[in-house]
């Protein structure tokens, strides 16, 4: 006999306790069986998410994608914007509701839960052992910690808050860090809410969080008072788009005069604005234009006042895009940041449709599409990859999005500054522009400029001002008793230069032979008075925690190197030859400008600012 086999008639029979137990499980398995694999979806939940969805529907105009992507009630692209809608509603994300969600779009339940988890602003809840979610926080206050921020006291105001809010205010309420929140003219910036406080102190934020806590209205952001419909149209706003649409002007006058003044892309690549149109146009149709409104460079807010001061200057900018490389469609991505100018634009958007409509116009398919807290997404790859309903991950290029972009089409991307100039370059003239400049440079730039000068903004000034004549002439000087330390050319990725250096032209190519570029012409300045003297190794130790934190973690040099190099500066003596030897392995294996860009402030510190490490040493 096989001592392994037990004959039949030698087994003793189960208790009726053990049987009935076996006889539960086959049953179970065999309704999961049934069911399918992976999360089931509650009736109750479907509906809900069904309900919130549709109330949101007249705010998601679709795109018309390409053929094979999907054409019924709910879009696959407009993932985003969905889960927009559920986190505004439940105030959180649960996976229950992301489970729905899925069933909905006919989308693997991982797919939607990468995309909601990718995006900063998407708050992704599981629930616990008894099978409940958490309670969704009842207020939210985050103050930004961005570099401008930072230099205006905000650690301690975070800390403060911290500690004071919750224990005013009860539980519920949770105080955050945020990254730049595009408001560096108004440091110490921070949000209640979607409600921006400008120049925050605790006891600001103590009012706004009570008041937003009693009143849901208090909450929402107040839209600008921007330039209406009717007194832009007073100005001649859309005559020269009309002119162009009805064929009083064509085509190669207008290249020819963005020829003339040498407009570049002022999102920071700086790439011939007309030789782009150009590229595009031949491309065969359908063609597609995209704008790129998620402005997350920290020091950059120039996008934001000039949306804030005169939307339909830009629309109309846009429409002369899209009329020229004949779009298809276009898709305005803005950063999430920015809620007040969100409903500024939907309603520029709105009284341009009606106008369109009384008057007779032709407009190409608009959509505006809102962002979710991820500054990968400002690159121009990535922005589309969102746009589509996915991850802001870079592509691998060629192919280029001019070839191929939004869903496979040749794609126009263009940042808010330059298409914000383009009516009044065509209605000047490109000699006019190009007549404006200093120290051998043509042209005129906006300025983001904050951190120490008397009055930060937004400065327009000719493009290869200095930075000492730029604070002296626009910014009105340094504050008293203060002298020039150092400054940011270009934003967080533009580097740090010393005040040595001040007299060099600022604009394109003119800081490369420094280890520098102008980028978005964000501009934060530092100084020393005789109690205080602003450090760049803080401020690039600041830096370095905002691009490990904003890195999509796609590629390794990238993902690993900026946590690395940031570990790395955090220590009191910096090992000089391995950070360069880092920096020069993220800046040739890097997918994208981000890990490319993100050594620079390192790179300066070193190269500038040794005196501190010494110091420090």
């Amino acid at each position: 006999m096989n001592p392994t086999v037990i004959p039949i008639a030698l087994q003793r029979p189960a208790p009726a306790g053990e049987a009935q137990a076996a006889s539960r499980l086959a049953c179970e398995r065999e309704r999961r069986r049934g069911q399918g694999r992976g999360r089931q979806v509650l009736p109750a939940v479907l509906a809900e998410v069904q309900a919130v969805l549709h109330s949101q529907r007249p705010l998601q105009t679709p795109l018309q994608a390409e053929a094979g992507n999907s054409a019924g009630p709910w879009r696959p692209e407009l993932l985003i914007e969905y889960l927009h809608a559920l986190q505004d509603h439940f105030g959180q994300l649960g996976t229950p509701q992301l489970a729905a969600l899925a069933q909905l779009l006919r989308v693997p339940q991982a797919q939607v839960f990468e995309v909601a988890s990718f995006y900063h602003h998407f708050d992704v809840v599981r629930e616990d052992a008894l099978g409940s979610l958490p309670a969704a926080p009842r207020l939210t206050v985050r103050v930004c910690d961005g570099i401008a921020c930072e230099l205006a006291g905000a650690a301690a105001l975070l800390q403060q808050a911290r500690q004071a809010l919750p224990a005013l205010l009860g539980a519920g309420v949770r105080v955050m860090a945020a990254p730049c929140l595009g408001r560096c003219e108004q440091a110490p910036a921070a949000v209640v809410h979607q409600r921006a406080v400008a120049a925050a102190d605790l006891e600001q934020l103590q009012a706004c969080a009570r008041a937003a806590l009693a009143e849901p209205a208090a909450r929402q952001a107040e839209p600008p008072a921007a330039l209406s419909l009717p007194a832009y149209l007073q100005a001649g706003g859309y005559r020269l788009w009309r002119d162009c649409v009805e064929g009083r002007r064509g085509l190669h006058d207008v290249l020819s005069s963005l020829d003339a003044a040498g407009l570049r892309g002022l999102g920071g690549a700086g790439f011939p604005a007309a030789r782009k149109w150009r590229l595009v146009r031949a491309e065969p149709a359908p063609r597609w234009l995209a704008v790129n409104l998620d402005e997350g460079e920290p020091g950059t807010f120039k996008d934001r006042v000039g949306l804030e001061a005169d939307p339909h200057r830009f629309l109309e900018g846009l429409l002369l895009a899209a009329w020229a490389v004949d779009a298809a469609q276009v898709v305005i991505y803005l950063r999430d940041e920015y809620h007040g100018a969100r409903h500024l634009l939907q309603q520029a958007l709105a009284d341009l449709q009606a106008q369109a409509h009384v008057a007779g116009w032709v407009l190409p398919p608009l959509a505006l599409r809102r962002g979710a807290g991820a500054y990968i997404c400002g690159e121009e790859s990535a922005m589309l990859e969102s746009i589509e309903g996915r991850r802001g991950l870079p592509r691998l290029r060629p192919p280029y999005v001019a070839q191929q972009g939004l869903f496979g089409r040749p794609t126009l991307v263009h940042n808010f500054e330059t298409l914000f100039w383009v009516r009044e370059l065509l209605e000047r003239g490109g000699a006019w522009f190009a007549a404006h400049g200093r120290h051998g440079r043509q042209g005129l730039r906006r300025f983001s400029v904050s951190g120490r000068v008397r009055l930060p903004g937004v400065k327009l000034a000719p493009a290869g001002i200095t930075l000492r004549e730029l604070v002296a002439e626009h910014c009105g000087g340094l504050p008293a008793g203060h002298l020039l330390y150092g400054y940011l050319p270009g934003g967080a990725s533009g580097g740090i230069l010393p005040a040595a250096l001040a007299d060099v032209p600022l604009d394109f190519d003119t800081l490369q032979p420094h280890g520098c570029f102008i980028g978005s012409a964000a501009v934060v300045v530092l100084t020393e008075s005789d109690h205080h003297r602003d450090s760049a190794v803080a401020v690039a130790r600041n830096l370095m925690r905002f691009f490990e934190h904003e890195s999509c973690g796609q590629c390794t040099p990238c993902r690993l190197g900026t946590a690395k190099m940031r570990a790395l500066i955090e220590q009191p003596r910096w090992n000089g030859p391995l950070l360069a030897e880092l920096s020069q392995l993220m800046r040739d294996a890097s997918i994208c400008g981000l890990g490319q860009a993100a050594p620079n402030p390192v790179d300066c510190v070193q190269r500038y600012f040794a005196h501190e490490l010494s110091e420090a040493a």
